[in-house]
């Protein structure tokens, strides 16, 4: 009961703050002075219809888009059908009404409609079943607020008000007041200048672009060092500004060997701490580079903090790969490369094996030797001395790999509680759709067993929820992204030790308990499936594995073709599996996918279920053509948060099978094998008694084989992805 009263609450509260908030908005919108908005005073003259008409003409483009001329956008999902309506057929029309309605002159009524037809032709050309609608949405009401500020003339204001990414989206509709468009440009710019400097050719003569390109460079030193290159057309640009930085980039691309690599160093160079040179001759040095890579990030001195985490994550791939490439050697063979490194630089591999390339011993040998490295060193010490860089990502990992308590235990009770308070607060922060670090509280929240740790989370969820919700100093976003985050937060927390009541809890998503078996087949009642290999050693393997397990009177495998074979149910129910051959060789893998993937379109054909057999730097090449009617994916592979979201921007409905570490065809094969049984009954893929039955079968497995299937997690118990579900159903229905 707990559980259905957290998420009416979340509604009701949902519901109060977006009242309040469009209440204001509604204020602070220009008004239209004309005696009735919604009917023309007057018949559009001949001289402008044609650019009427194509307003008209492509509203229509849009409607039909679902197959059905009806002024509506249909969609299974009802709050993003009404959205799409609203904004894109039923507000463009009115605004027809209201242009003409104006005193606005002929020439600039026509540009309005010229604007107006390229946004809506804009939409119809990007529209797609996974489309971000909150985006499309917010991006016309700005449209619509800039033609009613063009015609009431109060187009600074409507700047002054909303100097934003919509604004500068919509900055053509600002073209009759330089001056509001010069302040979009300025402010926008100095909030987003990587976004600016892509506008660098509009903006190129105008007295506050060295000031943004100042900016970015702090942010992106890495674009404002291709922009300075040689043989860029914007070099000029960069060239004459006259920040110290920007000077220093500069610098490095004319002078250094490894400008990509010393680039992270722009304050080192810039303060004569160390030259070019130097650092041209640490970058050759892999163990060097790293090091000088951890102390600058450790120093706090870097421009660039993101930038620079991102080529630390990078760098440490190279320690994580060396490791796993020796996993059947001794212990003190397989982690020499990793010895002796500092507490600092572990953390940093240990954060970078959330790319996905690690397995379980890797972690675990490599945390190992972190914690030995740390003796009476309290870990809290050590997470300030590394800016507390992505702790939140550190601490899931650690619950993940069940480390946890190691880590926590090496901290005073004072040190334990902030640090876990600082890992539930601040949620809210970040644009709408960041949400990594809140899938990492979900995730971490499936892996701890402490009770009383579980207690402290959930509490502190709660207060934080409470929090968001009273504070008037948060923005509008920040309220109404924290109170569907830490909503979501205690719903699926206080539900997610039984499938039923967390079912319940997320009841406003497809169910996470099962799969319908109606949702897999297609209009011939075939359920198709794609597997995706590639071709190393592994997955030469993986691939012959597989293929064994299809070697029986119910299936009939045909690897006639030279790039995929093909495995076909012989029952009464029809599967059939298209899997792409692991060809050896440069680009060869890649070509057998490809080859497989014209075919299928060119026969319309269509996968309900995605496997992924590979390394997760693969997976990019598995995820990039999958559809909204995908329903399974089985990753093989870890589902961090970026490959989480990958595979829900695309198939928003799928059902993720995941494991914390690379997959093992040990356990993929009868993963996939109890999968098929089902399906060849017929049955909806039920994940509760699916995974109740493999965990029967696993306890009769070798130590190593149970350990390799604890590592798999269902989609029920997938709560990062769960999450992320829930969240952007939440978010559609508050913007309704």
């Amino acid at each position: 009961m707990i559980n259905k009263k957290i998420i009416f609450t979340l509604f009701l509260i949902g519901g109060i703050v977006s009242n309040g908030y469009s209440q204001k908005k509604h204020k602070e919108e220009p008004k239209i002075i004309v005696s009735n908005p919604d009917t023309l005073l007057h018949p559009i003259p001949l001289n402008r219809q044609m650019f009427s008409d194509r307003v008209y003409s492509a509203i229509k483009a849009i409607d039909v888009k679902d197959g059905t001329l009806d002024n509506f956008i249909n969609d299974k999902n009802e709050t993003k059908a009404t959205l799409l309506t609203e904004s894109f057929i039923e507000k463009p029309k009115k605004l027809i009404i209201h242009i003409e309605n104006s005193t606005l002159t002929h020439a600039h009524k026509i540009s309005l409609y010229r604007y107006l037809s390229e946004i809506l032709r804009d939409f119809s050309r990007d529209y797609k079943e996974d489309i971000d609608v909150i985006y499309y949405k917010e991006l016309m009401d700005n449209f619509n607020g800039l033609v009613y500020a063009n015609i009431n003339g109060n187009l600074l204001d409507f700047a002054k008000k909303n100097a934003n990414i919509y604004s500068l989206k919509n900055i053509d509709l600002l073209e009759k007041d330089k001056e509001a468009a010069g302040y979009i440009y300025k402010i926008v710019g100095q909030k987003y200048p990587t976004m600016m400097i892509s506008n660098l050719d509009k903006i190129a003569n105008e007295p506050f672009t060295d000031e943004i390109v100042a900016a970015a460079a702090r942010v992106a030193p890495n674009m404002i060092l291709s922009y300075a290159a040689p043989t860029s057309k914007y070099r000029y640009i960069i060239q004459r500004n006259p920040d110290k930085l920007v000077k220093t980039i500069v610098k490095i691309a004319d002078e250094s060997k490894n400008k990509l690599k010393i680039i992270p160093f722009l304050n080192q160079i810039m303060d004569g701490e160390k030259t070019i040179k130097e650092l041209d001759k640490i970058s050759e040095n892999q163990d060097d580079y790293f090091k000088n890579l951890v102390f600058l990030k450790t120093s706090g001195k870097a421009i660039a903090p993101k930038e620079l985490d991102d080529e630390i994550a990078y760098r440490s791939l190279f320690y994580i790969r060396k490791v796993n490439e020796l996993h059947e050697s001794s212990e003190a063979v397989r982690f020499k490369s990793v010895e002796g490194l500092s507490p600092e630089e572990y953390y940093f591999i240990l954060l970078g094996s959330q790319t996905n390339e690690i397995y379980t011993s890797s972690y675990l040998g490599i945390f190992k030797r972190f914690m030995a490295k740390m003796e009476n060193r309290s870990t809290y010490d050590l997470l300030k001395e590394v800016q507390m860089t992505r702790f939140r990502t550190f601490i899931r990992s650690a619950a993940g790999y069940n480390t946890i308590g190691l880590f926590l235990d090496k901290m005073t009770e004072d040190e334990k509680t902030t640090l876990l308070r600082s890992f539930i607060t601040g949620l809210e922060k970040g644009t709408r759709d960041d949400l990594e670090d809140a899938v990492d509280v979900a995730d971490a929240f499936g892996s701890i067993k402490d009770e009383h740790l579980i207690t402290f989370l959930k509490d502190e969820v709660k207060n934080n929820y409470e929090r968001v919700y009273k504070d008037k100093k948060l923005s509008k976003q920040e309220q109404e992204k924290g109170v569907i985050v830490y909503g979501l937060l205690a719903s699926i927390f206080n539900s997610s030790s039984d499938a039923e009541n967390l079912q319940d809890a997320v009841s406003h998503i497809p169910p996470i308990n099962y799969v319908d078996y109606n949702s897999l087949i297609n209009n011939d009642g075939v359920v198709i499936q794609q597997v995706f290999f590639y071709g190393d050693e592994d997955g030469k393997i993986s691939y012959a594995n597989f293929l064994t397990t299809f070697k029986n009177k119910d299936w009939k495998i045909d690897e006639s073709n030279p790039y995929w074979a093909v495995i076909t149910s012989q029952g009464e129910r029809k599967d059939i599996i298209f899997a792409n051959k692991p060809l050896m060789g440069q680009g060869k893998d890649e070509e057998s996918q490809d080859k497989l993937f014209d075919y299928m379109v060119a026969n319309n054909i269509t996968p309900t279920i995605v496997i992924h057999r590979g390394h997760s730097y693969h997976l990019e090449g598995s995820l990039k053509n999958l559809t909204p009617k995908v329903k399974i994916v089985m990753l093989g592979s870890c589902g961090g948060f970026h490959n989480l979201a990958n595979v829900l921007d695309k198939a928003p409905d799928a059902n993720i099978i995941s494991t914390k570490q690379i997959g093992s065809y040990r356990i993929n094969e009868p993963i996939i094998k109890r999968l098929n049984e089902d399906l060849l009954k017929g049955n909806n893929v039920n994940w509760v008694e699916m995974w109740k039955d493999l965990e029967t079968t696993f306890s009769k497995a070798s130590v190593h084989d149970q350990t390799l299937f604890s590592d798999y997690i269902p989609p029920n118990r997938n709560l990062g992805a769960i999450f992320i579900k829930a969240y952007r159903n939440l978010e559609l229905a508050g913007k309704s």
